[in-house]
């Protein structure tokens, strides 16, 4: 079963919606364990430093998969 583009950046934008709301959560309580206190602003805009790269980083990784895939297969 071949995954197509659009498929990919799907899971991939999910894989990141969910991994940015894990990452607010995990802030919000290991921030204080070292003493970092920041508000729920300052979480947000840490958390989306990391989207566009966590986005990225998902689509091509599984675009590389999808062709090793496609290229064993041949």
């Amino acid at each position: 079963m071949k995954q197509s583009r659009t498929m990919s950046m799907v899971e991939a934008a999910t894989n990141v919606v969910v991994g940015y709301v894990l990452a607010i959560v995990t802030q919000i309580v290991v921030f204080p364990w070292f003493g970092i206190e920041t508000g729920l602003a300052e979480h947000m805009a840490i958390g989306l430093a990391f989207v566009g790269v966590s986005l990225a980083r998902g689509y091509l990784l599984r675009r590389v998969f999808e062709a090793i895939r496609v290229r064993s297969a041949e």
